[in-house]
């Protein structure tokens, strides 16, 4: 055992496989170590796995063999006494499957292994015992990818022969790397699969088996079991795209309810999954917490919601916010596959309707795709965790040049619009009519600068457009 080494990583070929120096002091008394330090250790390079378990491995004889185990959640290994010769073996889907990488460690040597990387150790000496941190509670329903530890393909070279080793039957019987099933990477599941959002990521992100889409029929957020509706620890990112959208519904008693429940208490449902299984919640969220009356809006800005809808869309991003690994992306006016306004300016357009908009409200319009892009991009690039305003950018338009526009590009007549106040409005709307923000503008400054640029609202509209535009 080395004991002048100060702390220090080393990557290997295993992608996510780490070997770490660990500085040990000696005296007449023995020796102490730091063995697990979650500051020194982050700030050295290693993630902030979240252990929830601690077991030691006491071995009597030298040539105890245990593995190989790929486990379904990430390992930290050190040596409390003696020396054990490690393998680790990728046993996970993709083009590392099968990669080796072998070490001794000692008490000034740890190793820190990812979820789905085969683990082995023969202890090299008597009286050898090494302990483990685990970041998922051992279950006997647990599903392991195992490999045979003479498996030819591999070809580990152990110091002590497997004839004369230790091991247990179990560990004996392993099948070969040939027919070993690789460990899935964890999946991204789509919540609200079936809403303007939730259908712009499913077309980017296509049919693909590390990404899973629901809808309300398949998994209920507002259920009270949620958090035994499914096995959590698959996934590894969450995607809420779901939520209930009736802005005026919800000054309704019953709408009311539904909303706290869809958009706040569900929410919060989420965050508790994603906190205990260190998942990625990205969570949709809405210009309606805003009152618009500071425009253009920062992220850090205080909300100040007028109506129900906005009310439960803040309380939302509160609860989303609690756990440590999430995305708050904060949009406006979105332009997707369902209802929207431009399509209904275009119904009413063709139907020979002509509409009294109002002309006091003002935003951009924002493509789901844009939406589906920038959440794309802020998981691929490892953007910092957070709130993101996500919106079309340029030039900031009122709900009445809107539907001038649509009439225009659609090949109708603008004037048949008539610019209206919001009050004139809602003078001869329906009641109950929720607030609107008066400025739904909010600024694009955080999302810019980690490398996205969100596509200007006047061409987003022509685009959108485009598919159904008779000039």
């Amino acid at each position: 055992m080395d004991l002048d080494k100060e702390l220090g990583l080393s990557t290997t070929p295993i992608e996510g496989l780490l070997l770490v120096e660990l500085p040990v002091r000696a005296d007449s008394r023995g020796w102490f170590k730091e063995n697990w330090q979650r500051e020194k250790m982050l700030a050295l390079g290693l993630p902030d796995f979240g252990p929830v378990q601690h077991n030691v491995s006491f071995n009597d004889r030298a040539g105890t063999t245990r593995g190989i185990h790929a486990e379904p959640w990430d390992k930290w290994v050190s040596v409390a006494s003696g020396r054990v010769f490690g393998a680790w073996v990728d046993l996970r889907e993709g083009p590392g499957l099968g990669r080796l990488v072998t070490a001794e460690l000692d008490p000034s040597r740890a190793v820190f292994v990812p979820r789905g990387v085969g683990n082995a150790f023969q202890t090299l000496e008597a009286g050898t015992a090494y302990t483990y941190l685990v970041n998922g509670h051992w279950r006997a329903e647990a599903t392991y990818t195992v490999l045979d530890l003479a498996d030819a393909t591999v070809g580990i070279r152990w110091p002590i022969p497997l004839s004369r080793a230790e091991i247990s039957d179990k560990d004996r019987h392993h099948p070969p790397l040939a027919r070993v099933t690789p460990l899935p990477a964890r999946r991204t599941l789509v919540l609200g699969a079936d809403g303007q959002i939730g259908r712009a990521l499913r077309s980017r992100w296509g049919e693909v088996p590390s990404v899973e889409y629901t809808t309300r029929s398949q998994l209920d957020l507002t259920d009270t079991g949620l958090a035994g509706a499914r096995p959590w620890q698959d996934c590894g990112v969450l995607v809420n795209a779901a939520a209930f959208t009736g802005v005026d519904a919800a000054e309704t008693h019953e709408g009311r309810r539904a909303a706290w429940e869809a958009n706040a208490t569900a929410v919060g449902r989420l965050a508790r999954i994603a906190t205990d299984h260190r998942l990625t919640l990205v969570h949709l969220s809405s210009d309606y917490v805003y009152d618009g009356t500071a425009p253009p809006y920062l992220e850090d800005a205080p909300v100040s919601p007028m109506g129900v809808y906005g009310q439960t869309k803040a309380a939302g991003e509160l609860a989303a916010a609690t756990t440590p690994r999430h995305y708050i992306i904060r949009t406006s006016w979105v332009l997707g596959d369902g209802h929207n306004f431009v399509r209904t300016m275009q119904r009413l357009a063709a139907a020979g309707v002509d509409p009294r908009v109002v002309g006091d409200q003002w935003g951009r319009l924002t493509l789901a795709d844009d939406i589906a892009a920038a959440i794309t991009h802020l998981m691929t690039t490892g953007a910092p965790f957070g709130t993101y305003n996500v919106t079309g950018s340029g030039q900031v338009r009122s709900w009445a040049e809107i539907a001038q526009a649509v009439f225009r590009l659609s090949g109708h007549d603008p004037a048949r619009v008539t610019e209206v106040t919001t009050s004139q409005y809602l003078a001869d709307a329906p009641q109950p009519t929720a607030p609107r923000p008066t400025s739904s503008v909010l600024d694009l400054t955080k999302i810019t600068a980690s490398g996205f640029r969100p596509t200007d609202t006047d061409a987003a509209l022509v685009r959108y457009l485009a598919p159904n535009v008779h000039q």
